[in-house]
């Protein structure tokens, strides 16, 4: 009997995280197509096959090596090891977690979009995916963790906490994409004369399209980060809806109405709520998320216009400084006096949040820096005037427009 239960308690765990790892899977179709919708049509098709392709290869070299350096374990032996006693659980993890690595290409793809070479940011996906988010997971999820969160703990009296990767994944994303950016520098006819001459989105039903589809997938995100049906709740599907839906109603009525920041808004919401969705109230998810569509906003706008950095799809302040804030949030809303289940410490949240900043800037120009170097980052400029579709795939979104 006891045999039987452990083993459809296996069964179940190992079902739980395959629904969660394919929700999470399909995530990336909606960062396809937000960046479609983003782009101009010129530039769409490289949008596509760029965010396969990274995922592709994050799954290559995760299994390979991101997952034995982020948990120890690696996978080379028999089948019949890999499915153990437990029915392969560890195997549909290592799925569920690549789809959290994988997200690092995927962000950094939407900042450096119409104007990067395909191979070299392919090299610098599989380095990210495969080695910098790996070695910085394992000191907060992974086998490194007991160390940083023991320090954590006696310094400021809690672990670092980030359910669901506000800080490991979204934060570490958008400040690597930052270095990226940086490099390359602005698209053709951003500027001309240091005055600014904005690009039009190409496709607005795309781009919400983009946006509902991660909205959808970001329950898989947040909820089946318990990896186990015994650790399932509630409170983060709920907190993960009204972070969401704060993060719209807040960009509507500070914009106006404008569609872009409407669905940025809602993606705002749930990348701040991923930290500590298992902790905070839904009220209290519903201000986080709407503070969060507020930093995405008027960051992108200073992003854009003071800071003169052409970051396409604004992942910098969306991902990057959102997820920090999302991280920063927990230290906040946690408290049980603020509604939270308590637990944590917002010194710990501040410093593990600055912590992510700092290794993702340091690695980031490390690897884009050497890019550069050896194999050259951005187009020619003919090839960025044609567009990456001609350049690179040699055909365009739309081919039938051409005949005739």
């Amino acid at each position: 009997m006891d045999s039987a239960v452990q083993s459809l308690t296996n069964s179940g765990d190992v079902l739980f995280l395959m629904l969660g790892a394919v929700m999470v899977f399909a995530m990336h179709a909606g960062f396809a197509f937000l960046e479609v919708g983003t782009v101009r049509k010129k530039n769409q098709t490289n949008a596509l096959v760029k965010i396969l392709t990274d995922w592709s290869v994050s799954t290559v070299v995760y299994f390979l090596i991101g997952y034995p350096i982020a948990y120890g374990i690696h996978f080379f032996m028999s089948a019949e090891g890999l499915i153990g006693s437990n029915q392969g659980y560890e195997l549909v993890r290592f799925f569920f977690l690549l789809c959290f690595a994988a997200c690092i290409p995927a962000i950094i793809s939407g900042g450096i979009a119409e104007r990067t070479r395909f191979w070299p940011q392919v090299l610098a996906g599989g380095i990210f995916a495969g080695l910098t988010y790996p070695f910085f997971e394992s000191f907060i999820w992974g086998q490194n963790s007991s160390g940083l969160q023991a320090w954590f703990e006696s310094t400021f009296g809690a672990p670092f906490h980030d359910f669901a990767g506000s800080v490991v994944v979204h934060s570490m994303g958008g400040w690597l994409a930052l270095t990226a950016v940086l490099l390359l520098g602005p698209r053709m006819g951003r500027w001309v004369r240091g005055k600014s001459h904005a690009i039009p989105v190409s496709n607005i039903p795309f781009l919400a399209l983009g946006s509902w589809i991660l909205a959808i997938g970001w329950f898989g995100f947040n909820v089946m980060s318990a990896q186990s049906l015994d650790g399932i709740s509630g409170l983060v599907a709920v907190n993960s809806l009204m972070a969401m839906v704060g993060g719209v109603i807040f960009a509507v009525v500070a914009t106006k109405c404008d569609p872009g920041f409407a669905h940025n808004g809602a993606l705002a919401g749930l990348i701040a709520i991923c930290a500590g969705s298992d902790l905070v109230h839904p009220f209290a998810a519903f201000l986080i998320g709407g503070i969060a569509s507020l930093i995405f906003v008027y960051g992108f706008q200073w992003e854009q216009e003071t800071l003169k950095i052409d970051d396409v799809l604004g992942v910098w302040p969306l991902h990057g400084i959102v997820g920090t804030w999302g991280g920063i949030a927990t230290g906040i809303f946690g408290y049980t006096s603020l509604g939270g289940l308590g637990g944590v410490s917002f010194m710990s949240q501040l410093v593990g949040s600055l912590l992510a900043i700092a290794y993702a800037l340091a690695t980031g120009f490390a690897v884009y820096g050497v890019i550069v170097k050896v194999f050259g980052l951005r187009l020619e400029e003919e090839d960025e005037f044609r567009g990456s579709d001609l350049t690179i795939h040699h055909i365009t979104a739309y081919p039938e427009e051409k005949i005739g």
